[in-house]
């Protein structure tokens, strides 16, 4: 496609030959329309041209609409036999040439929010094609009618899948259909490796939910419908000799109303609301789940005492009330058993679940694409950000399941593995880490820690001082970043709607102590006071008073310190859009 930048509109020209109408987007308040040919440029301005790769949709803010098309991209695979792009890069066009008769409040806000559009620009993990479905599992593409094969991408896509389902919206309306292109964040890896004389090709893809969808501290358990932080399905995809093999997993915050919000400590306590709530929310979460998946079997993964443990036990109540025959919890306590080194313990989890996986089985297609096995049931796992327990443990089931579907094919003999193929279980572990990495960084702003036991099948040094430098990174992201990327998430999604109707105030703006409140400055002033305390207590055998200063400036940074530490909170950067639940 071509975007030309006229004065007054933008115009968005097919290039693939189809003479199709062009879509002409107004810069004064961002409405649509197709045209059939370009307009007349003026010989003085000649308008810019650039190419694009799609059109993203189009964001209403408080005066102005703002146009966002992907400018890069990359070619990374394949899905059942279609190109599968990557998003390289976003650019946002503003319409909002009707700003400059708004009033200045208006114009105020506006600033504050097209301000976010600039994270937006920024979001990781985005995956498109021209041609296929990405948000639907190679089962329920298969599982299609033929009505609803011939149906527009768009009108196919799952929605709590489909990342740009929001801003979609206003093209939806004007039944663009042309340009509507679905995207979806979350993860895609491949590799080829040969098993003797046969090639297999594995594909692994990560679809991350919207309804719940946020960084690592600010979006914690589930909503009151039942939707979870971080739900990411995650589908292994196997094609060997003209079989296609595939295996959902899923992932998800603990189904509780519960949050830890950040205040410059460490690790901020959990705190459950609404506790009354706990098994109306998991019924609500598992029934949504078993009507998309059919079985479900809940793994547990979080620490039995402390702070998870309390949060464990209440996630544990709530499913006593609604566990079924196709409904299972199992808490494991990886943590205690696999400890930070003895990850191969996993093994015990497996002895335990493996009648759930051989029951509820995988999707097998022939090479005639004839179903010869259908998936049944889905593992959930969650640990507490189920970003690495989670992905240790994902990535020990995926590897057991690939290894049944090869003995299925008679590739592998009864006790062969694939820790018998060198370079097919090095492609392997490396397919994991960087899918596991790949959830991590659009979650917590990090790659996942325990990478290296995936990635090389062992805890190392190296890997454990990594994980140490990036347990820092996470903190300082969730402490002084995230809330201001939780606001632009917000936004994107259509979890904040900006209405001009609505109370005027800019969502930026602080009010009372936290006005004044900033960690930097109050930082400043402790080491500036331990510094001149310590100037002081030098001084002292030359004068006594200087032990009075020393022991002033000493105790005006412990009580600045002791201040931070008792209002963290006010001191962290904190999402302005939504309140807190509690």
């Amino acid at each position: 496609m071509r975007l030309w930048e006229f004065p007054d509109q933008y115009v968005i020209e097919p290039t693939d030959g189809s003479n199709g109408s062009s879509l002409a987007v107004s810069r004064v308040d961002g409405s649509m329309s197709l045209i059939e040919k370009l307009p007349e440029s003026s010989s003085v301005r000649v308008p810019k041209i650039r190419t694009i790769f799609g059109v993203a949709g189009v964001l209403k803010l408080v005066a102005g609409s703002y146009l966002m098309v992907i400018t890069e991209r990359e070619t990374v695979g394949s899905y059942l036999g279609h190109p599968i792009y990557k998003v390289s890069s976003f650019k946002v066009f503003p319409c909002d040439h009707s700003l400059r008769n708004s009033p200045a409040d208006q114009k105020k806000m506006e600033t504050e929010f097209s301000a976010l559009l600039n994270i937006a620009e920024r979001t990781p993990g985005l995956y498109f094609s021209y041609e296929t479905n990405l948000t639907l599992s190679s089962q329920r593409l298969n599982d299609l009618g033929g009505e609803s094969k011939v149906l527009p991408l768009w009108r196919q896509a799952e929605p709590r899948f489909l990342w740009n389902n929001y801003m979609l919206e206003n093209l939806i309306d004007n039944k663009l259909d042309p340009y509507l292109l679905p995207i979806v964040q979350g993860s895609y890896h491949h590799f080829q490796a040969a098993i003797g004389k046969d090639i297999i090709d594995v594909t692994l893809i990560a679809r991350r939910c919207t309804r719940r969808n946020g960084t690592r501290m600010w979006r914690r358990g589930a909503d009151s419908d039942g939707y979870v932080a971080n739900f990411v399905e995650t589908e292994q995809i196997m094609h060997l000799n003209g079989f296609t093999a595939s295996f959902v997993q899923v992932r998800g915050s603990i189904p509780l109303l519960w949050d830890q919000i950040v205040d410059l400590t460490y690790k901020p306590k959990f705190e459950i609301v609404r506790l009354e709530e706990a098994p109306r929310v998991a019924e609500r979460h598992f029934l949504d789940l078993r009507k998309k998946y059919g079985a479900v079997l809940a793994v547990d993964l979080v620490n039995t005492h402390g702070g998870e443990g309390r949060l464990s036990e209440k996630f544990a109540n709530a499913m006593q009330h609604i566990v079924s025959d196709d409904l299972r919890y199992w808490h494991f306590d990886f943590h205690h058993i696999c400890g930070h080194v003895h990850f191969e313990r996993l093994s015990i989890l497996y002895e335990q679940i493996v009648d759930f996986l051989d029951r509820n089985g995988y999707l097998l297609l022939n090479e005639k694409g004839e179903k010869m096995k259908e998936q049944l049931g889905v593992v959930r796992t969650n640990c507490i950000d189920c970003l690495d327990r989670t992905n240790v443990t994902q990535s020990m089931i995926g590897r057991n399941m690939l290894e049944c579907q090869l003995r299925r094919l008679g590739i592998f003999a009864a006790e062969e593995t694939i820790s018998s193929h060198p370079n097919l279980d090095e492609c392997f572990k490396i397919l994991w880490a960087d899918h596991g990495d790949d959830v991590s960084l659009q979650y917590s702003g990090t790659p996942a820690l325990k990478g290296d036991f995936v990635r090389c099948g062992q805890r190392t040094m190296q890997g454990m001082v990594k994980d140490g430098i990036n347990a820092l990174l996470r903190y300082y992201y969730n402490n002084f970043c995230d809330g201001t990327k939780q606001d632009a998430i917000d936004l994107l999604q259509g979890h904040y709607i900006v209405s001009v109707s609505k109370d005027m105030t800019v969502p930026s703006q602080k009010k009372g102590l936290e006005a004044v409140a900033s960690f930097p400055l109050a930082l400043a002033f402790v080491l500036t006071g331990f510094f001149f305390a310590t100037l002081s207590l030098r001084q002292v055998r030359y004068d006594l008073r200087h032990l009075f200063f020393s022991f002033l400036w000493a105790g005006l940074s412990v009580g600045i310190a002791a201040f931070v530490r008792a209002n963290g909170r006010i001191f962290c950067n904190r999402p302005r859009l939504h309140k807190h639940r509690s």
